[in-house]
């Protein structure tokens, strides 16, 4: 059994103080709901709860799917960057950036810079240069494949897209992980298709193109965070419908509930030519401790 954690949307604090150079970007709206709400909603004592809750179920591997920061400032990413050392080597943790990350443009240079090891393939293990998208990494009878849709937009928009680039070679590393008999996770921030009608405003702008090419390459499932909620919502495969799993927030201050703070462990056992995937949601619940929330299994192909 292989057993993957997934943790998303941290937003690791503080939130440094604006510069007069920030009062003209999309981050002085982003320190102001910061004050108003993030700064009360987000807290490090839920996340170190949960990371030790994680700690505790030994899995195998971890991934992180973005939003490590809350403005994209230089402090934010060098302080990105130590906890991920502390959460685990290389070799252990794979992350990817979200929204926040990409707060503002060029803010990618950087974390493609100091995350670097975390977003590295297998092959660029020995010298990990700026990360590059997507990438793939295997463990065991596992391929990670790590895609970026983080994107520098508008203030009030947080929108998300992988780019017709990167889309080709994904299908490129889902055959080769495929023709190896691999189990396909893909890790992505946003949803690979739109919850709220209501909530464009954050949707995966191409994720149309983004499902066709998973439903014709194949994949066995896909992991996101962005919405702060936990979820469980499904998208065609090349042989059915395949899961994608939605994560709350490692930091929320919220006790109960689909967004209280927690993770997900998915248990990969290898079996009869297929594999059998078990997801586990575990989350901080009202009375303060961290129990498991729900549970789901699947048989592939799916």
């Amino acid at each position: 059994m292989f057993r993957l954690g997934h943790l998303s949307d941290v937003h690791l604090g503080p939130v440094p103080s604006l510069r007069p150079s920030d009062l003209v970007t999309k981050r002085v709206v982003g320190y102001a709901n910061w004050r108003r709400t993030r700064s009360y909603s987000l807290g490090s004592d839920a996340l170190e709860k949960v990371v030790s809750d994680l700690r505790a179920h030994r899995p195998d591997h971890i991934a992180v799917t973005g939003d490590l920061t809350n403005m994209a400032t230089r402090k934010e990413f060098e302080n990105a960057r130590t906890w991920l050392e502390a959460l685990g080597p290389p070799e252990h943790v794979t992350a990817i950036p979200g929204n926040h990350d990409a707060y503002v443009p060029g803010a990618h240079e950087r974390f493609r810079r100091l995350w670097a090891p975390w977003m590295a393939s297998d092959d660029d293990a020995a010298f990990v240069g700026p990360a590059l998208f997507p990438f793939m990494r295997r463990k065991g009878h596992v391929a990670l494949i790590g895609v970026s849709s983080a994107v520098a937009t508008a203030p009030f928009m947080a929108t998300g897209r992988v780019g017709a680039s990167q889309t080709k070679r994904l299908c490129t590393l889902l055959d080769e992980a495929g023709a190896a008999g691999l189990f396909r996770v893909i890790l992505i921030h946003h949803p690979p298709k739109l919850i709220d009608p209501t909530s464009a405003w954050r949707k995966l702008t191409d994720g149309r193109r983004f499902r066709r090419a998973v439903q014709q390459h194949g994949a066995e499932l896909v992991l996101h965070g962005h919405e702060h909620v936990r979820m469980t919502t499904a998208i065609k495969g090349r042989n059915g419908p395949l899961p994608a799993i939605g994560v709350p927030s490692g930091s929320a201050t919220m006790r109960g509930g689909t967004r209280a703070a927690g993770y997900a462990l998915h248990e990969i056992v290898e079996e009869d030519g297929g594999y059998t995937l078990t997801v586990i949601h575990r989350a901080i619940g009202r009375s303060g401790e961290i129990g498991e929330m729900a549970r789901s299994t699947y048989k592939s192909p799916f």
